[in-house]
């Protein structure tokens, strides 16, 4: 039409006052602008409706991310409760709905081995021995007279010491 502007944008032609973001209905122009099913968006309102949104920070996640409890994060934004470290492809321990890593979850909650005071933690094979209310690593678990292992045998107790039957009172 004479006095109008042709749009053209991936081999079709608009008027430029028909060249709109679906959403708000507001020209296009020259301004940037997303495709999502052969509709065009301003970026504003592609981010409005389609992009993911970080839990923490509450910014669009233009690429990559994590999800933790169902929730979208950037990897940067996804850190641990108790150091503040970023989490994202390392081994971390849910707590209380708060991610923490190995480390802080060690010193701030797991349960200490009654013979070496050093966490027990669930990574890896670390199996361990409960006994009343101590804990012990599966190698510390020992005779504290003759330090022969106590896993899978008898023992007996004396004040806080785990003793084989020989040398038990």
């Amino acid at each position: 039409m004479p006095g109008s502007r042709k749009m053209e944008f991936k081999g079709s032609s608009w008027h430029e006052s028909c060249f709109v973001c679906q959403y708000c209905r507001q020209p296009l122009g020259t301004k940037p602008l997303i495709t999502k099913d052969n509709k065009n968006y301003c970026v504003p309102c592609f981010e409005k409706q389609f992009a993911h949104h970080c839990y923490s920070c509450k910014k669009v996640i233009t690429s990559g991310g994590v999800t933790y409890h169902d929730q979208p994060w950037h990897k940067e934004c996804f850190v641990c409760a108790g150091c503040k470290t970023q989490l994202s492809g390392q081994r971390f321990i849910s707590k209380d709905e708060y991610p923490y890593c190995v480390d802080c979850f060690s010193k701030l909650y797991a349960k200490k081995c009654a013979a070496c005071k050093k966490p027990i933690t669930a990574h890896g094979s670390a199996k361990f021995i409960s006994f009343e209310e101590r804990q012990w690593h599966k190698e510390c678990f020992n005779c504290a007279k003759c330090s022969v292992s106590l896993v899978g045998r008898g023992f007996l107790t004396q004040q806080d010491d785990v003793l084989c039957h020989e040398c038990g009172p």
